[in-house]
């Protein structure tokens, strides 16, 4: 057990001439994870999802770990630290929720125009202040980092809410995230980003088609009953 926590801790995977940090790869191992279980409407989603924030962190923090770069990513730092504090609303909510028909621990909606609106205003507050406060720390890449921190909390929030325009968000982080990740030498958080752009596109579709299927059905019967 303890050779296995050190292993985890400080060990690190030989890829060419560099190397990666075991924690940096179990860590989104354990955000895959938590992602798949989040486009089945699963509460583990977010326990599964907290164990990675908390891994990630640890990485993020030490910016010497990727090999490339020797100043922590404070941005992919405090994400996570952010990613945890929403992530126990998200499951709080979700197991109050009441859940679906089909036995999802939530229902699938779309935002109201309202609730839109709210997350423009949030997203560009969000990211004026994510960018100042990341430009002081000295972080490594404030401008694209803002993004990234500002546009997961909104994904995440949306999540938690069960609104379907979360998964658009975070395509529109990954899109970001990829190309920030590989120039700060963080590769598999890279790949992960890469990969999660095209799985949040088949997790769009799938809420949207139950969300269709749910909206669609008090219809259905309400003919059939006036057909009866």
């Amino acid at each position: 057990m303890e050779q296995s926590l050190d292993w985890l801790l400080h060990g690190t995977i030989t890829v060419g001439d560099g190397y990666l940090s075991v924690r940096e790869v179990v860590g989104n191992v354990f955000g895959l994870a938590s992602a798949l279980l989040g486009m089945r409407r699963l509460v583990w989603a977010w326990p599964v999802g907290l164990v990675g924030n908390v891994l990630l962190f640890t990485v993020f923090v030490s910016g010497e770990l990727s090999g490339a770069v020797s100043e922590p990513l404070w941005g992919q730092a405090g994400r996570q630290v952010m990613f945890a504090a929403v992530s126990v609303y998200g499951w709080w909510r979700w197991r109050q929720s009441r859940g679906a028909a089909d036995g999802g621990a939530i229902s699938p909606r779309w935002a109201t125009a309202g609730e839109r609106l709210l997350l423009l205003g949030l997203a560009v507050v969000g990211y004026a202040v994510a960018y100042e406060v990341l430009q002081h720390i000295g972080s490594w890449g404030p401008a694209t980092e803002a993004w990234i921190l500002t546009g997961s909390l909104l994904a995440t929030y949306g999540m938690a809410r069960g609104w379907v325009e979360f998964w658009l968000v975070w395509v529109a982080v990954d899109v970001v995230g990829v190309t920030t990740l590989v120039r700060a030498g963080y590769y598999p958080t890279a790949a992960m980003y890469l990969f999660y752009g095209g799985f949040c596109v088949v997790g769009f579709l799938t809420w949207w088609r139950i969300e269709r299927r749910a909206a669609t059905a008090p219809a259905a019967a309400a003919h059939e009953g006036a057909a009866a």
